[in-house]
């Protein structure tokens, strides 16, 4: 039996999240049409998907990127902008699917539309849970939102938990790992670290990634995100959360059972294989990747993480641990100074010193609607801002 066409919207199109999407959906173009694509400020690459692609929408970040936009796409595509029109794809009732791909804070609001909106959500950007988790979930009960995970270690952990899972207790779960890859600077001297610049940060050794995502991974910032957004996608305490470092990148994460098993699911890097996993859920389809060859592989390596190497670790899991507010305060704080690395106003060590620096002040808070995680995200990022200017 033929499965209906499915209307995608994909928030973030031009990123590495995006683009892979797009490849995935190129070979089933049978299952589905592509209503909407989004970008930030990047104008040629978005008018090129929409040449290949043919949306009914296109969203930029400004007024004059959207009217750039306006003038190399047909008349067949309707071009919004800002943050009403990123809320309009999401939430639009032709929509079925949303890819919610946008990187860091700015991903929330849209994200957040489509949840409301009862969406199939591919969420990617775990931002919206790291910064607004309990708000985030409660909609996604309410609105009966259907949301499946694109990071690679969350995706594999819901494959590899019961398809009726509703907590760790009726499932006779006893943690979780993720597995990190421990980035380019896993057995750099500690005396060498502060002297890295931009591009090695960025230099990956197994996925390709956008520049601040790859930042992220190199101060393993990144994972400590991830043990956030599992605790609440799973509802599992941070403390029930181990991180392996595995540099290979083939598990790509874990589950252990009261039993004594532990379930992992394998795969190349690659993140055809999640996007591809949920668009067909509960079904599979072709990704594009190629097969595991365990063979060549060989052997497989694991290690527990350094927090002093990583201090990053150290701090997310203190705010998962805290929850409230610091969570929120935690992401903006390292988005900033992600943000002064890669423009060179800081080094590499300062990220996570300046992270540091803003929690220490922090006065944590219980957000209980959305204008009070907005408000905690502000006010982090001027303390942020602070603490760099000095």
């Amino acid at each position: 039996m033929k499965s209906p066409t499915q209307n995608l919207t994909i928030l973030g199109s031009t990123g590495s999240i995006g683009v892979s999407t797009l490849d995935v959906v190129a070979r089933h173009a049978e299952q589905f049409q592509v209503f909407a694509l989004t970008a930030n400020q990047r104008v040629v690459e978005l008018a090129q998907q929409c040449q290949q692609f043919h949306p009914r929408y296109a969203v930029l970040g400004s007024e004059a990127a959207a009217e750039h936009l306006r003038s190399l796409v047909s008349n067949d595509v309707e071009v919004l902008w800002g943050e009403s029109g990123l809320a309009t794809v999401a939430a639009h009732a032709e929509v079925d699917t949303v890819m919610a791909a946008i990187v860091g804070a700015a991903g929330l609001l849209p994200t957040l539309a489509a949840v409301k909106a009862g969406k199939k959500i591919l969420l990617a950007n775990k931002e919206a849970l790291v910064m607004a988790g309990q708000l985030f979930m409660d909609e996604v009960a309410q609105s009966k939102a259907i949301l499946l995970p694109i990071d690679s270690e969350h995706n594999a952990i819901f494959q590899c938990l019961p398809a009726d899972y509703s907590g760790r207790e009726q499932a006779g779960v006893r943690r979780l790992l993720l597995s990190a890859s421990g980035g380019p600077f896993r057995n750099t001297p500690l005396a060498d670290m502060a002297a890295k610049t931009p591009d090695q940060a960025c230099a990956h050794p197994n996925w390709v990634m956008g520049r601040k995502i790859s930042v992220d991974s190199a101060t393993m910032m990144n994972k400590g995100l991830e043990l956030i957004e599992a605790s609440w996608l799973f509802a599992v305490a941070a403390s029930d959360i181990d991180i392996v470092i595995h540099p290979e990148s083939i598990i790509h994460s874990l589950v252990e059972y009261r039993d004594g098993s532990v379930l992992a699911q394998l795969g190349n890097p690659d993140m055809r294989t999640p996007i591809a996993h949920a668009l067909a859920w509960p079904q599979r389809m072709e990704s594009g990747v190629s097969s595991l060859d365990l063979i060549t592989i060989a052997s497989l390596n694991f290690e527990a993480p350094d927090e002093q190497r990583f201090p990053a670790l150290r701090l997310a899991r203190e705010a998962a641990q805290s929850r409230g507010d610091a969570p929120a305060a935690l992401n903006a704080a390292n988005e900033v100074a992600v943000e002064a690395f890669l423009n060179e106003a800081i080094g590499f060590t300062d990220i996570a010193a300046v992270v540091d620096s803003v929690m220490q002040s922090w006065q944590r808070g219980e957000p209980r609607e959305l204008a009070a995680v907005q408000e905690a995200d502000r006010r982090a990022r001027a303390l942020a801002c602070e603490v760099i200017a000095r």
